[in-house]
């Protein structure tokens, strides 16, 4: 791989992550739900499921997808009832966060929330298909792809982290009230819940 060919895949990877998409606005919503440590972990959680995705798409399964309708169906449906049933959950227990906000926290866990983190990057239709297209034109060959392909969840963690920043701090100040907190929390649940719904009515473009 020359220089110019990783410089132009990271620059498409870097215009295609600031999109906001399903691992932005789950970020977003797990920061407001649950606070930035949850968020953040969420973020390396993303970036996981992302590269499994390009380990996937290194060793042939991401052409299954892109020319299976089916099997792309699965997986944007799987990710989209997921994302769904956190934000469900998410406003279950908006009342509980306003007892106790700390104790909230840690009823989510480091590793749920990086495991959650993990399903919605690597079910995220966005992601696979910006790698099946991507990948093969700038490198060939499995070893190739494999360390090109780290560039997009480098690139993810670094921009999705801010989002889980400035959501946070927004979350702190909600926190001083306990209507705002209640607030906040049905917000991310909703955003998360809305999430769900637009990638399961989202039609592949063939």
């Amino acid at each position: 791989m020359s220089t110019s060919q990783v410089l132009a895949f990271a620059a498409l990877s870097l215009v295609m992550i600031v999109i906001p998409g399903p691992s932005v606005l789950f970020t977003i919503g797990r920061a407001l739900t649950v606070g930035r440590r949850e968020a953040l972990l969420t973020v390396v959680g993303n970036a996981t499921g992302a590269y499994l995705q390009v380990v996937a798409v290194a060793f042939g399964v991401g052409v299954i997808v892109e020319r299976s309708a089916v099997v792309f169906t699965v997986i944007k449906l799987a990710g989209a009832a997921y994302l769904v049933y956190l934000g469900v959950r998410a406003i279950r227990h908006r009342r509980g966060v306003t007892d106790a906000l700390a104790a909230s926290v840690r009823d989510i866990g480091p590793a749920r929330a990086w495991r959650d983190g993990v399903v919605v990057g690597f079910t995220n239709p966005k992601t696979i298909v910006f790698l099946v297209v991507a990948l093969p034109q700038f490198t060939d060959g499995s070893l190739r792809m494999l360390l090109l392909g780290t560039l997009f969840p480098l690139i993810a963690v670094l921009c999705d982290s801010g989002w889980a920043f400035v959501a946070g701090t927004a979350r702190e100040w909600f926190a001083r009230s306990p209507r705002r907190l209640r607030m906040i929390g049905g917000t991310g649940g909703l955003m998360m819940i809305g999430l769900g719904a637009s990638l399961a009515l989202t039609n592949r473009k063939d």
